[in-house]
């Protein structure tokens, strides 16, 4: 369960970010907007599946959060600060 809503979400991001890009810079732009997604979550995916991998069992907490669930949920929490950050640099409000 927690593995098809962070896909959802991933799915949500992907579809805004194409829609802002394309509005912005055209269409060649939203699917720029939308690898540039895919490929963050494919190597953040790798990333925090390799490091669960060194820390936590297989079978994780239980059958709801197991360890894949849990890599992404890590991987769901650090793109939300790296894309919140990011924000925060093009609006100029970052110190």
């Amino acid at each position: 369960m927690i593995t098809l809503f962070v896909f959802y979400l991933h799915t949500i991001a992907a579809v805004t970010a194409f829609t802002k890009r394309w509005q912005d810079g055209g269409w060649g732009e939203g699917l720029l907007g939308i690898a540039f997604i895919a490929l963050i979550f494919s190597v953040g995916w790798s990333i925090t599946a390799f490091i669960l991998a060194l820390i936590v069992e297989k079978k994780g907490f239980g059958i709801w959060f197991d360890r894949d669930a849990m890599s992404l949920a890590l991987l769901t929490l650090l793109e939300a600060g790296f894309y919140y950050a990011q924000v925060r640099k093009k609006r100029g409000r970052f110190a």
